[in-house]
């Protein structure tokens, strides 16, 4: 699927909700394993402990060096709780960042995947430095002179998602969403009731398209007939051609461009104007 062309969507914005949250849909690692090689996860975040909601590690894609980080969500009860239901904590994100400094150190390319309902909002996570810990990563991403490449596979939920979501490009497979907040969370906050959900995902304009068309993301990766859970390898077919005519893209500015780019689309986000 060609981005322009997304017109009409056949799907509700609830409906891509559940898509993006089926629990065979692929997650980070199974992506990982489709499209790149040599991959050899790092853990710990050298400070307080290993946080496995989120992987991290060095491989090759298509032959080039390069860092991969993303959100990893679990399958199955004991999974799940391992992976914290892909809900990290401020090691989880400081793990993240060591691991976009050494991109930067031996400049490698950054691929980055989001699929997370949010951070844990735990109180333990909260001691931590939780906040911090999101606000640093977003400060030091937006000055990495390194190529880094987002792409949201599933739910991309608040600032948990965004901590690891500041890149010179932005992707969003087709039935992905991303937004400030859940709909059952915005429905019981507005209207005090998580029935209202549907209502909530549409007004909250979060799936791929709407996106496209307000100018948060730059490009929507389509998805097999059925979703992204029908067929990996297929999912994964799809994702490597759009990763690699983005990752052609970017690299070919210097570093000095690629900030000074970075920075312009970020002050262009949340522009708005009023009609008569």
């Amino acid at each position: 699927m060609n981005e322009t062309t997304i017109v009409n969507d056949p799907l509700t914005a609830l409906e891509r909700v559940k898509l993006a949250r089926h629990k065979d849909r692929p997650y980070t690692l199974d992506f990982i394993e489709r499209l790149f090689e040599d991959f050899v996860e790092l853990h710990g975040d050298r400070r307080f402990a290993e946080d496995a909601a989120i992987v991290c590690g060095l491989a090759r894609f298509h032959g080039s060096p390069v860092v991969v980080l993303g959100h990893q969500k679990g399958r199955g009860t004991k999974q799940s709780v391992r992976r914290n239901f892909g809900m990290p904590k401020p090691e989880g994100y400081r793990k993240a960042l060591r691991m976009l400094k050494l991109a930067e150190k031996f400049n490698r390319p950054v691929f980055s995947f989001i699929d997370t309902s949010g951070a844990y909002p735990g109180i333990d996570a909260e001691e931590r430095g939780q906040a911090e810990a999101i606000a640093h990563n977003l400060r030091e991403s937006s000055k990495l002179r390194v190529p880094v490449i987002v792409t949201v596979i599933g739910e991309g939920g608040s600032g948990g998602a965004l901590a690891i979501g500041l890149g010179d490009r932005v992707l969003m497979l087709e039935n992905a969403v991303y937004s400030v907040i859940t709909p059952e969370g915005c429905a019981a906050i507005l209207w005090k009731d998580a029935g209202e959900a549907e209502r909530a995902a549409t007004n909250l304009r979060l799936t791929a398209s709407e996106l496209y068309r307000l100018g948060i993301i730059d490009r929507v990766v389509a998805e097999p007939p059925g979703g992204a859970h029908t067929t990996h390898d297929e999912t994964a077919r799809l994702l490597d051609d759009a990763l690699q005519e983005t990752l052609a893209e970017v690299t070919q500015f210097d570093p000095p461009s690629r900030l000074t780019q970075r920075y312009k689309r970020l002050r262009a986000l949340g522009r708005w104007t009023t009609s008569v």
